[in-house]
């Protein structure tokens, strides 16, 4: 079969799916049987299932098959921006009910004219030395201490985490990430035109012999990893298996991005730590402070900040200057490091009620982070349980999100714990035992 043949049946099931002959949550037949249903050979329907893939039209989970989406694809998939649902556990952002007093104080007299204008002014990627200076004391952890001259600012954690890619995976590349990792990261590397490399991922973390694996089927220019509360799956990585990494990858010459935004959950320091000239740290104010006033962090080894600050300025990156003023101001009078304190506490109250309520499933976290890695019961399907918690407006995150390979996802949802009320979150929870007790039968998408 020619290509724009496959192309034609990839096109035909992708109007199946679009007139609603074939829904959300239906599984295609495994490819020997599509193969025989259309008398084409099994190479081919490998081709249509790979193209329906990429448009995003179905997800693989493994060891369970393929099952319909229902959501188009255009370019690189985007996560979703916060829905109007009554119980949000797929959107990560730590509110406390009394956090706008804290920040209101650290902020008064910012409105008067003359405070006002010099944050109103023009900023740069490399911000003043007062804000530098600010950053690297903040930033600072038992064991680590970057110099004001490492600090690069963007506007936000995914502003830092693009252009620290940009500044060392070229057009064409290659970068390593964990096979389950911050979705984000998927929409970058398509619009800079690089390809991402799952890493295999156990316990520990990122496993050094997948970085040596994927460096010798084709060079790695770097590897992005999230040693700290690792999202989605919670892990921080253990001193031991930091050192073996950290071997592998200098041995390599592969630097390493690495995304400490919920870093202050836990009290390991970065591996930049242990390797200063290796790493490029990412870190934000958003889960810090609030989603509406943040601003991002890159310490870059100083041969390589030239580099990100460039990146920064082409990709249109830079903070705003009252971003700065503001951040500065949060940082040098402590409120930061008091909301941190406070939202490490309610962290581990939340994933209290989390285990409490979950007792008995398979879930996977460190008891200190606002999320959870829940593994279905082989009843359920992640894309099917999403749809059945959306009925009873809850929100969920599947697995297929997280994943760097489409068609290798485990049978897991992630659940944010951060957004709903304690008693939202509780109730939250209750229902969703309650439906993971039942079959997918008792919640049929004709409700």
């Amino acid at each position: 079969m020619s290509r724009s043949e496959y192309l034609k049946l990839a096109d035909t099931i992708a109007a199946e799916i679009a007139n609603g002959t074939l829904r959300p949550g239906d599984r295609l037949p495994p490819q020997r049987n599509f193969a025989d249903q259309r008398q084409i050979a099994v190479s081919t329907a490998g081709r249509v299932y790979a193209e329906l893939l990429r448009r995003g039209l179905v997800v693989g989970e493994v060891g369970r098959g393929t099952f319909v989406s229902g959501e188009a694809r255009r370019g690189a998939a985007a996560a979703r921006e916060p829905r109007g649902v009554r119980i949000d556990l797929e959107f990560n952002y730590p509110i406390l009910p009394d956090q706008a007093e804290l920040i209101a104080r650290s902020l008064n007299g910012l409105d008067r004219p003359a405070e006002l204008g010099a944050a109103l002014a023009q900023a740069t990627s490399g911000g003043t030395p007062a804000i530098r200076s600010a950053a690297a004391a903040y930033l600072s952890q038992d064991g680590w201490s970057p110099a004001p001259d490492q600090v690069v600012f963007t506007g936000n954690g995914r502003q830092s985490i693009a252009a620290a890619v940009a500044a060392v995976v070229p057009t064409g590349g290659r970068c390593g990430v964990e096979a389950l990792t911050y979705p984000f990261i998927k929409g970058i590397a398509a619009r800079l035109g690089i390809s991402l490399v799952p890493l295999a991922v156990d316990e520990g973390g990122v496993r050094p012999d997948s970085v040596q694996k994927a460096h010798r089927e084709g060079a790695l220019s770097a590897i992005y990893v999230q040693p700290a509360i690792q999202n989605p799956l919670g892990m921080t990585m253990k001193a031991a298996r930091r050192e073996d990494l950290l071997r592998v990858v200098q041995k390599l010459g592969i630097p390493i991005i690495e995304d400490n935004v919920y870093g202050f959950l836990d009290d390991e320091p970065p591996l930049a730590a242990l390797a200063p000239d290796t790493c490029i740290v990412i870190d934000s104010l958003s889960k810090k402070v609030a989603p509406g006033l943040t601003l991002g962090f890159i310490v870059a080894p100083q041969p390589l900040r030239e580099s990100v600050m460039a990146s920064v300025r082409s990709g249109g990156w830079t903070a705003s200057g009252f971003a700065f003023a503001a951040a500065q101001r949060l940082m040098n009078d402590g409120t930061v490091a008091e909301l941190a304190r406070l939202k490490r506490i309610d962290a581990i109250t939340r994933q209290n009620v989390a285990i409490d309520r979950l007792s008995g499933f398979d879930i996977q976290t460190n008891g200190k982070c606002f999320h959870l890695w829940l593994t279905l019961p082989s009843h359920w399907r992640s894309q099917t349980l999403v749809a059945a918690a959306a009925r009873r407006d809850i929100a969920l995150t599947p697995s297929t999100t997280f994943a760097v390979s489409s068609g290798h996802a485990p049978n897991a949802v992630r659940l944010a714990l951060a957004g709903p009320t304690l008693d939202q979150l509780d109730a939250g929870l209750r229902t969703l035992s309650a439906i993971l007790l039942a079959s997918e039968d008792d919640f049929d998408s004709t409700e």
